[in-house]
C-alpha cells in the first residue's frame, strides 16, 4: 500500500501557510499576490513531481501525468477567506501533491496516474465555484464580464489581467481522460468531535437557496405618525423572520438549517419610521424535495407577512444550488481505507457547506473526506486540525486513491 510522508505532508501544509500568513490562519484572496505565489509554488511541486504544470484562465493550477491512462483528480481550492483559517482549501490541495508524490516514490504505485489540481475563488470572491464550474464548462464569458470583486469592486477581468492570466484559455474537462475526482476538507463544524469521530465519508453536498427580501412600507416621523395608519418595513421584516422561526420546523428536513444574514432598513435613522426593508435570506438542505417545500413556504410567509403589516413585498431568489450524491463506490472505499488504519474511526455524514466536489460531480464520479475542525472552527484564524488527523486524512485518501485507480485497470 501506499504509504504517505507525514513530516512531508505536515511541512508542506506549514509552507502552503506562510503564503498571506494572518496571525495562526491566512488572509490570501483569489488572485491577490498571495494567492498566486502560492499558485506558482504549486506548479513548481508538481514539475518537481514528474508531471506537466499549468494554471490555466482562471487560475485552476493542473498537475498532469505524462501517462496515457485515465487518472484520478484530487485537489481542492487553494484561496482563502479573508483573515481566516490556514486548512481551508489548503489541506485538500496539499493531499493531492503528496499523494502525487507518494505514487512516484512507491514501485507499485509509480504506474497509477494521479492530477493533483488546486481550482480558483471557491470561496466566490468573485463568483462562487469559479474554478471548477469553469473546467466542466458551466461559466460563460459574460459572467467573467460581469463579476466584480465582493470586498472592493474590482472586476474580475481587472483581476485576471493583474494575475498574468489575460489571454490564458480555460482548461475544459474532457470526460474520457479522469476515473473520477477525490477531495479532502476539514469538516468546517462539530460532528465528528461529537462523535469521537476522526474521519467523515461525506454522502451528500447541499444546494443552497439564497434570497433578496425586500418590503416596501410608508416612510414618516417616528414622532407623529399613529401607530395604527404606520406601515412600517422594519416591523414587517422582523415579522417574517418570526414567522420563518415558527413555521420552518413544520417542513423542514432533519439536517435543514437556515439564516437571516442581514436586515437592512432604510433610511436608518431613530426618528425616521423605514420605508424600506431588505433581508439576506438562505436555507441548505441535501435533498431537493425539501428545497422545493421551503421554497413554497417561504414565498406564502412573505405574501402572508406583506397582507398583515400592509407593506409591499419583492422576493428574488439570487442563489439556487444543486445538491449533489457523492459516489456509493468511492464512499465504500473510502470505508476500507479508515477500517484499515483507524477501524471504526469514520462515520457517514452529509456536508452542510458548499465545496467544489458537488460541482465536479455533475461530470465525473466524486467523493469526499472530512477530518475534524478542533471546536467545530472555521472561517477564522483560530482553524485547527490535529496533526494525527491531517496525516490519517491523507492516509486514507491515499488508501482510496490507489483502490479505485486499480479497480479501473480491472
Amino acid at each position: 500500500m501506499p504509504k504517505i510522508n507525514a513530516c512531508r505532508l505536515l511541512s508542506d501544509l506549514r509552507r502552503f501557510a506562510q503564503f498571506g500568513s494572518y496571525r495562526t490562519g491566512v488572509h490570501r484572496p483569489t488572485y491577490s499576490k498571495e494567492d498566486m505565489d502560492s499558485r506558482r509554488w504549486l506548479a513548481q511541486q508538481y514539475e518537481a513531481v514528474g508531471l506537466q504544470a499549468h494554471i490555466d484562465g482562471v487560475g485552476n493550477v493542473f498537475g498532469t501525468p505524462r501517462s496515457e491512462w485515465r487518472s484520478l483528480l484530487i485537489g481542492s481550492h487553494a484561496e482563502s477567506q479573508n483573515r481566516a483559517g490556514w486548512l481551508d482549501g489548503a489541506l485538500g490541495v496539499i493531499y493531492g501533491l503528496e499523494i502525487a508524490r507518494t505514487f512516484a516514490e512507491t514501485p507499485d504505485c509509480a504506474s497509477l496516474p494521479i492530477t493533483p489540481v488546486a481550482w480558483a475563488d471557491e470561496e466566490a470572491h468573485y463568483a462562487p465555484m469559479l474554478g471548477s464550474r469553469s473546467f466542466v464548462g458551466d461559466i460563460e464569458e459574460a459572467e467573467i464580464d460581469r463579476a466584480v470583486n465582493v470586498d472592493h469592486g474590482l472586476s474580475l477581468r481587472e483581476a485576471l489581467q493583474g494575475a498574468g492570466l489575460a489571454g490564458v484559455p480555460r482548461r475544459l474537462l474532457e470526460s474520457d481522460r479522469y476515473v473520477g475526482y477525490l477531495e479532502a476538507h476539514i469538516e468546517q463544524g462539530d460532528t465528528l468531535e461529537a462523535l469521537s469521530k476522526r474521519i467523515g465519508v461525506v454522502t451528500s453536498i447541499v444546494g443552497i437557496w439564497q434570497y433578496s427580501i425586500i418590503f416596501h412600507g410608508i416612510q414618516n416621523h417616528a414622532g407623529t405618525t399613529r401607530m395604527a395608519i404606520r406601515r412600517d418595513a422594519g416591523v414587517a421584516a422582523a415579522s417574517l423572520a418570526m414567522a420563518i422561526a415558527e413555521r420552518f420546523p413544520e417542513v423542514v428536513g432533519p439536517r435543514t438549517v437556515w439564516t437571516t444574514g442581514r436586515v437592512t432598513l432604510e433610511p436608518g435613522a431613530p426618528s425616521i419610521i423605514p420605508g424600506k426593508a431588505e433581508m439576506l435570506f438562505q436555507f441548505r438542505d441535501a435533498q431537493m424535495p425539501v428545497l422545493k417545500r421551503l421554497d413554497v413556504t417561504l414565498r406564502e410567509l412573505v405574501e402572508e407577512t406583506a397582507i398583515n403589516t400592509g407593506c409591499r413585498a419583492e422576493i428574488e431568489r439570487t442563489e439556487m444550488g444543486e445538491p449533489w450524491h457523492m459516489d456509493p463506490t468511492f464512499q465504500e472505499a473510502i470505508e476500507n481505507a479508515v477500517a484499515r488504519h483507524a477501524p471504526g474511526a469514520s462515520v457517514r455524514m452529509p456536508s452542510g457547506a458548499s465545496h467544489d466536489a458537488q460541482v465536479v460531480a455533475r461530470k465525473l464520479r466524486a467523493a469526499m473526506v472530512f477530518v475534524p475542525s478542533i471546536g467545530g472552527v472555521s472561517h477564522h484564524w483560530t482553524e485547527n486540525t490535529n496533526d494525527a488527523d491531517l496525516v490519517l486524512g491523507c492516509q486514507v485518501l491515499a488508501d482510496t486513491a490507489e483502490a479505485i485507480l486499480r479497480a479501473e485497470r480491472g
